[in-house]
């Protein structure tokens, strides 16, 4: 019980440090429903793994009609994972999610047939996936990637990158390797490629993906090696 309470303090701490919008504790824990999904999923995974599977199933099926989030009890959620808005979020069964993972509204973290056992993603530690993005089949995205809005990535994305379309190309693979190619290129110097590349600065002119490496006619730009 300890550890369910101090799991709620660090995902209301997470909603905080992730969302500009958030004015007040009394705030967060009574208008967040991706909050009470989370709360939820805790109670209903332990029923899970403790053979309690029709209890499991029939209290995820409440929290959805409360919060329009379906989690299922068997998935495995790791800490302070952040669902923002909500609305028609999806995660599967067999899905893995890390540790500091952002979700927004629209995310399904789903299946691609009727295939047994692992079928749903792994999504590693930091992870922001947009609004409306599919990620599925058992899939693995890496540490730190980011999934652009509306995307479906139906292959393996490796740690680091930012991905966007349908399906999903890899836009922007190992940033400092990004960085440290273009140093000394005077037109290319002031183009900002900070870690973090949803936080990044673009030009105007870059597209409406705002990164340096952006698509024309479809195709994505890679460094050697990148994405491969």
């Amino acid at each position: 019980m300890l550890t369910f309470f101090q799991s709620v303090r660090d995902d209301v701490r997470a909603v905080f440090e992730r969302d500009p919008a958030a004015r007040s504790y009394l705030e967060v824990l009574l208008c967040y429903p991706g909050l009470h999904a989370l709360w939820f999923h805790r109670i209903n995974h332990w029923l899970w793994t403790h053979n309690f599977r029709f209890l499991a199933r029939f209290f995820s099926q409440i929290a959805r009609l409360l919060t329009l989030i379906e989690i299922h009890p068997g998935a495995q959620i790791g800490h302070r994972l952040f669902i923002d808005h909500g609305s028609a979020v999806v995660i599967g069964e067999t899905t893995i999610v890390g540790n500091d993972v952002t979700l927004y509204q629209g995310v399904t973290l789903g299946g691609t047939g009727k295939e047994k056992g692992k079928r749903h993603p792994t999504i590693l530690n930091d992870v922001v996936i947009g609004s409306g993005a599919k990620v599925l089949g058992n899939i693995t995205i890496g540490n730190n990637c980011r999934v652009g809005a509306g995307s479906v990535v139906l292959r393996n994305i490796p740690d680091n990158s930012t991905v966007v379309g349908v399906p999903a190309g890899t836009f922007l693979a190992n940033v400092a390797s990004w960085r440290a190619a273009f140093v000394g290129v005077g037109a290319l110097a002031a183009i900002f490629l900070p870690d973090n590349a949803m936080g990044r600065k673009c030009r105007p002119d870059q597209g409406a993906h705002g990164c340096l490496c952006g698509a024309i006619g479809g195709r994505s730009y890679l460094p050697p090696g990148a994405g491969s």
